[in-house]
């Protein structure tokens, strides 16, 4: 099974993608397309995966929504993640246990503080696959020359995160184009449709964990009468202890472990997989920085 994660930045299609994907692989019960069909026929794509009650109301993701959907050779698990700033920690969740992050770009906008902070997230926890869907292919006349000026963008962006690769293929979601089949509106692309690339993945066996700490916060509190911050988050490899000196990244601030709860009395050390939050002093780590 591969599982996906979805990124970008708000407005930018990651929904409608996905109800797109949904729709296009035949992976809709037929009582969960009607709830979404409106009496003249149009399909709202993108509620297909919000599913909390201020997501349809706001138009916006705000949980992560996960999915599954299969094709005629693999199964997928895909996880829906929010595009909004304020929503950035669940990110984080959605693509900790990604084989694939599916960076939406929006071909009007390009890319925005959003893409390129959700893209340097993909790489931190370890995600070994980005595709970026340049989505809205249609909303600037299927130009092939400004998908070649945001392939060299990503190209870029790959480099400074320190991706192996940034693939990029021109999406139209709402429409369906290059997702799950080949668009006649841009015979200048000879690369793979969305799901072409997901097919294609080859999975190998786990890498041995890393013995170094990696940590991606999930949430900053505010600063205590003790002067000190807490930050929550679940390990993803190696330990955390009392004392301990951790870099934070992408600032590369230092800071020293002052407090810290593994959510068990008995188990003082914070292990692989597990939750913990810890304190540092506000003076060495902000919340800025992460």
């Amino acid at each position: 099974m591969l599982r996906l994660a979805t990124a970008g930045s708000v407005d930018d299609g990651k929904s409608t993608l996905i109800g797109r994907i949904l729709h296009d692989t035949g992976s809709l019960p037929t009582d969960h397309l009607a709830g979404v069909t409106s009496d003249d026929g149009d399909v709202d794509l993108a509620a297909l995966s919000d599913g909390l009650r201020a997501e349809r109301e706001q138009g916006i993701t705000i949980d992560v929504a996960y999915r599954f959907f299969s094709s005629s050779t693999r199964s997928y698990v895909l996880a829906d993640t929010p595009g909004h700033e304020r929503y950035t920690r669940n990110t984080f969740t959605g693509a900790s246990n990604a084989h694939v992050a599916v960076l939406l770009v929006d071909a009007r906008k390009g890319l925005l503080r959003q893409t390129r902070r959700h893209a340097r997230i993909a790489t931190l926890v370890g995600v070994p696959h980005i595709v970026a869907a340049v989505n809205k292919i249609d909303l600037v006349d299927f130009s092939a020359e400004r998908f070649a000026e945001l392939t060299a963008e990503l190209d870029e962006l790959a480099t400074n995160v320190g991706a192996a690769e940034i693939t990029a293929i021109p999406v139209a979601a709402k429409l369906g184009d290059n997702v799950v089949h080949r668009s006649d509106n841009t015979p200048w692309y000879t690369g793979p449709t969305l799901l072409e690339y997901l097919e294609d993945i080859e999975l190998h066996a786990p890498n041995p964990v890393a013995r170094e700490l990696r940590l991606p916060i999930q949430w900053v509190s505010r600063p205590g009468p003790d002067g000190k911050r807490s930050y929550t988050g679940r390990v993803a490899a190696g330990t955390l202890d009392l004392g301990d000196r951790v870099v934070v990244l992408p600032s590369g601030s230092r800071t020293t472990v002052t407090a810290l709860d593994t959510l068990d009395p008995q188990r003082p050390t914070a292990l692989r997989h597990s939750r913990c939050r810890s304190s540092s002093p506000t003076t060495s780590t902000s919340a800025e920085a992460m």
